[in-house]
């Protein structure tokens, strides 16, 4: 039960994350959706990080559900991805901006995971579970 919430407040968390960074990051005159694009790719990197800090028994497994189930996914949204997509595709004359939106978001996020890995991964090993 702890889990949950855990992952409970991590979510709610998150979310609000989510929605300020909304209000805070600028529309773009094409329709490019660059405050979803941000939250995902700053969810990506926060994964990644981590992952890599789980995998090295850094944290554990209550602050892994905490960060990476909880707060990653409020902040994340793969619907609104998927949704933003389909608006701008569906709006004339921006098909080639949907089709960089998916390319930036989907390469950016692999990236992002991967540059989390890395950075989790340069933290020192040591012999006490630092959250835990």
């Amino acid at each position: 039960m702890n889990m949950v919430i855990l992952i409970f407040v991590g979510g709610a968390f998150g979310a609000i994350c989510r929605e300020l960074l909304m209000l805070g990051v600028p529309s773009l005159s094409d329709g490019f959706p660059l405050d979803i694009l941000a939250a995902n790719i700053i969810a990506s990197f926060l994964l990644g990080i981590t992952a890599a800090l789980l995998q090295r028994n850094r944290i554990n497994q209550y602050v892994n559900a905490l960060v990476a189930t909880g707060i990653m996914g409020g902040l994340s949204t793969f619907s609104s991805f998927v949704y933003g997509t389909f608006e701008i595709i569906s709006s004339p004359g921006l098909l080639a901006t949907g089709i960089s939106y998916l390319l930036v978001s989907i390469a950016g996020g692999f990236l992002a995971v991967m540059a989390g890995l890395f950075l989790g991964n340069q933290v020192k090993p040591g012999t006490q579970n630092v959250a835990g």
